[in-house]
């Protein structure tokens, strides 16, 4: 059990071939990959690769340090575990509004174009599920959308924010592949 500030990470059970030839657990453990955002948002990448197609044998190309993007070539499947907005004090909202051009690069500096928290973009295609809670999507147009256990968002590249409103944590998890924008 995990002590008190200890997070609990997702379990990564990963498939290969053995000296027989036959299918078998290769690595069964928590991911090694995770960070704890200011707000206390949990971050875990379970699978990076630099190139696609990829070699089915290919180990993850993660390190331990979580890198947003997702290399030019490849892409990163992540869990992310928020806490209710509730949870956040102003002490903690206010670390990470400082912290987001840190986070997000040039792409965290939402604050000429929204008021909205964590407002930020990302060159990429998301394709986000919720696994358990529910959070809203917010929009650099205002535009709210509630997102429960099993939807899917699929955000191209677009400005946005994330905000549970809820009393519990959501989980979702994220593929994240490179994008680039047309002329």
């Amino acid at each position: 059990m995990p002590e008190p500030d200890e997070p609990t990470l997702a379990r990564v059970v990963v498939t290969g071939v053995g000296p027989d030839g036959r299918s078998t657990i290769t690595s069964d453990g928590p991911t090694g990959t995770w960070v704890r955002r200011p707000t206390g948002a949990l971050v875990m990448d379970l699978w990076r690769v630099d190139d696609l197609p990829v070699l089915a044998e290919a180990a993850s190309t993660a390190t331990d340090e979580v890198v947003l993007i997702p290399p030019v070539h490849g892409a990163v499947v992540r869990i992310s575990v928020m806490p209710p907005a509730t949870e956040i004090d102003e002490g903690k909202a206010a670390e990470y509004a400082a912290a987001m051009t840190e986070i997000y690069g040039d792409q965290g500096d939402g604050g000429a174009r929204t008021t909205v928290p964590g407002m930020h973009v990302t060159e990429t295609v998301d394709v986000m599920t919720v696994l358990d809670g529910e959070v809203y999507s917010i929009l650099e147009d205002g535009t709210e959308t509630l997102l429960r256990k099993g939807d899917t968002m699929v955000q191209r590249g677009t400005w946005h924010a994330w905000s549970n409103r809820s009393d519990r944590p959501v989980t979702v998890v994220t593929t994240m592949l490179p994008a680039k924008r047309g002329d």
